[in-house]
C-alpha cells in the first residue's frame, strides 16, 4: 500500500500510464466531459475536492511542459487565474469553447468537485529528463 502521494487507485494508475505529450484535463464539476478520454471522477460534494487541491497533488507527480485554460477564467474566476499564473508562467489562453474542443484529445480527465466557474486546465505532459 502506498503511504504518500496520490492514493486514489484509479488516478494513480492512470497517471502511471501517461507519456510525453499526453493531455490531462483537470476540470470543475460543470465542465462537459468529452467521450473518449479516461475519466477519474473525484467530485464528492460541491467544492470537494477543490480544483486547487487536485491540481497541487497532480503537479507533485507529473512533469508538465505546457498548460491551457479558458480566457474567460481571468474575469469570472480570479482565484483560479492567480493559481494557474503561479503554476504556469507561460499559461496559454483560448476561448472556453476551444478548450472544450481541445479536451476531446486529452488522454485523461480528472473531474474535481470545484463549484466556481472556469476552473479548468488542460495540461500537456513532459518528460523528467
Amino acid at each position: 500500500m502506498k503511504k504518500h502521494g496520490i492514493l486514489n487507485r484509479g488516478l494513480s494508475g492512470a497517471l502511471a500510464g501517461l507519456g510525453h505529450g499526453d493531455g490531462v484535463l483537470v476540470c470543475d464539476a460543470g465542465m462537459p466531459i468529452p467521450d473518449g478520454p479516461h475519466v477519474v471522477d473525484l467530485a464528492f460534494r460541491a467544492g470537494v475536492p477543490s480544483f486547487a487541491e487536485v491540481l497541487e497533488g497532480l503537479l507533485d507527480e507529473l512533469v508538465v511542459e505546457g498548460a491551457t485554460a479558458a480566457t474567460e477564467m481571468r474575469e469570472a474566476n480570479p482565484a483560479a487565474a492567480e493559481l494557474l499564473d503561479g503554476c504556469f508562467p507561460a499559461l496559454s489562453l483560448v476561448p472556453h469553447d476551444r478548450l472544450k474542443e481541445l479536451s476531446a484529445g486529452a488522454r485523461l480527465v480528472v473531474r474535481t468537485g470545484e463549484a466556481r466557474p472556469y476552473a479548468n486546465v488542460l495540461l500537456r505532459c513532459g518528460v523528467f529528463f
